[in-house]
């Protein structure tokens, strides 16, 4: 009885203020929005409302006076009535005689009207109230927004939608999705009624077999703690298709089902294959000519590249063969849902490039130190010695100097033990058959420089990429076993015109963590094993290689890329643990 009298005492008490807040917010709820963006590093600021059925955007300089924009506010509607009602009069309606009349337009915060002096920048403040005749608008300054938002072209079952979100004064990760899928097929074309069914409520959607021929929608709302933007609704440009069935991937998944702990780093080193490679007249008929045209398709390659990424869970990602492109818009966007953050390095003269991924729950980024081999080369006097030897040969040297080849190198500090530091190299060396004596120039360049970038920030070497040499070759002898001698048989790789001979000393003792597989490249014409991920064996130790697909898997379609496989290349996959 005590208690029931307590809370209805506390109730009468609560219950004007509870009442008095709900018709606050339905007070605003009730009121248009004016969205204000104005930030301190720009000169204007925007004012975006709907007036009359008009979506009205201003661009104006935030020291100008508050009473410019109202009165250009009140013109604007008095100039759109009367080319209203100068249309009406011209088809024979009945025009009203006075046009001119003017629209109080007025700003008020707290109640108050605000100054026609003001200064913009001041006078827009969040909760303001603009009042447009007898219309209201909430003001809300820089409320979350997003900035892009897309879904992808290529929708395929099985494998995730990953849409392109970037949003201002939020964060993706508190924002709102929900999904929708067709009810059936075209009803969102035929504009049914409830065409559209509620299918999940994640950022990242995977449609399953039973979505195949129906359209996706995605409505999401930018949120910044307890504040909501304006919602975006996705319409997919085309229904989800049916999946290729069992990848070459699908089985590696097994392995990678859980993301690793504070102790291990899961590493993924991969030439994704680069689209402007892919969808040459020679790739098409000579390279892959037993790959299906739709699967060289970037979309297709795209959707598949995507799953199998995410569903390795890595901590550490080097691509090579990345497309500017597919950065940005595809990879980039996707990894960001799995938790991962991204750099890129495009190669000079060419439009892909190398690209490092790293979970931010895991590392943060300390230092970026990207080179242009052959720029370096040039103009580093860390390479002087080397250039000095290499001068003695002009035909090498210019070719060495032509290559746009580039090494880029990402220094990542642990965020559970800053004292761990992991300096990430990433290249794709020179591709010649022949190329060995270049290869060996490269990575002698590469290696100069990883050594400074390591005393500048003590660590350990994580050494990735497509280096176009296989277990037999002499750049491989250098990194596994520390040097090179002058006699060995690459320098000649392309014959004695470019022959110069010169001893190699790496400053590192390096192991390939995933050994020296059959091949990591297998084309029609050729397979052979031409990635690896080095690693220094006194910091981290090999926990677990991801088994490589089965040869009857990667040769189900004759050779890769295929239907199942998006590369001529097959990832290579390791959990490397700290010692």
């Amino acid at each position: 009885m005590l208690r029931y009298a307590f809370l209805s005492g506390l109730y009468r008490c609560v219950s004007p203020l509870v009442e008095r807040n709900t018709g606050i917010r339905r007070f605003y709820k009730r009121m248009d929005r004016a969205v204000v963006r104005c930030v301190p590093w720009e000169s204007k600021l925007t004012i975006s409302f709907t007036l009359e059925g008009s979506h009205k955007h201003m661009l104006r300089d935030q020291t100008e006076e508050l009473g410019k924009v109202l009165a250009r506010i009140s013109n604007g509607i008095i100039k759109a009535r009367g080319k209203g009602k100068k249309a009406k009069a011209n088809k024979g309606g009945e025009a009203s005689a006075d046009v001119s009349e003017s629209v109080v337009v007025r700003l008020y915060f707290n109640g108050d009207l605000v100054a026609e002096d003001s200064m913009n920048s001041d006078a827009w403040q969040d909760g303001a109230v603009l009042h447009v005749g007898e219309t209201k608008y909430k003001v809300e300054r820089n409320p979350p927004t997003f900035t892009t938002a897309e879904l992808p072209a290529s929708l395929l079952a099985g494998f995730p939608v990953c849409p392109k979100l970037e949003v201002e004064f939020g964060d993706l990760k508190d924002c709102t999705y929900t999904w929708y899928k067709e009810s059936g097929p075209n009803a969102h074309a035929r504009g049914q009624e409830d065409c559209w069914v509620e299918a999940g409520n994640e950022r990242v959607f995977t449609p399953s077999n039973l979505d195949i021929g129906l359209r996706l929608k995605l409505k999401c709302t930018p949120v910044n703690e307890s504040r909501y933007g304006v919602a975006k609704e996705l319409v997919s440009p085309g229904s989800v298709e049916a999946g290729p069935g069992v990848c070459t991937f699908d089985n590696r998944h097994m392995y990678t089902k859980k993301i690793t702990d504070a102790s291990t780093v899961r590493v993924v080193s991969y030439n994704i294959l680069a689209d402007i490679y892919a969808q040459t007249e020679l790739s098409k008929t000579v390279l892959y000519p037993y790959c299906a045209p739709y699967a060289l398709e970037l979309d297709y390659r795209q959707s598949l590249i995507k799953k199998e990424l995410s569903g390795y869970n890595a901590d550490i990602i080097c691509l090579q063969e990345v497309d500017k492109g597919a950065f940005s818009d595809s990879l980039s966007p996707a990894l960001d849902a799995f938790g991962l953050d991204g750099v890129f390095r495009i190669k000079e003269r060419q439009h892909e490039g190398l690209a490092t991924y790293y979970r931010r729950s895991k590392f943060k980024v300390i230092g970026q130190h990207d080179i242009m081999i052959s720029e370096a080369l040039m103009n580093d006097a860390v390479h002087s010695m080397l250039l000095d030897k290499l001068d003695s040969n002009p035909t090498l040297k210019e070719k060495v100097v032509q290559r746009s080849t580039t090494l880029q190198v990402t220094v990542l500090q642990s965020l559970s033990d800053p004292s761990k530091t992991v300096c990430v190299g990433n290249t794709h060396l020179y591709w010649h058959p022949k190329g060995g004596n270049v290869r060996l120039i490269q990575m002698a360049v590469a290696l100069n420089h990883l050594r400074r970038v390591s005393e500048q920030h003590p660590g350990t070497l994580l050494f990735c990429g497509d280096f176009n040499s296989t277990p037999s070759s002499g750049l491989f002898q250098l990194l596994s076993q520390g040097s090179l001698p002058e006699n060995h048989s690459d320098w000649a790789s392309n014959g004695p015109e470019e022959l110069i001979q010169m001893e190699l000393l790496s400053p590192y003792q390096l192991t390939s963590a995933c050994g020296e597989p059959a091949y990591t490249n297998y084309v029609g014409g050729f397979h052979g094993c031409l990635d690896y991920i080095f690693i220094e064996p006194q910091a981290l130790q090999v926990e677990q290689v991801i088994p490589l697909p089965s040869h009857q898997e990667v040769t189900t379609y004759q050779a890769l890329p295929s239907v199942s496989h998006p590369s001529d290349h097959i990832a290579l996959v390791c959990d490397l643990k700290w010692k």
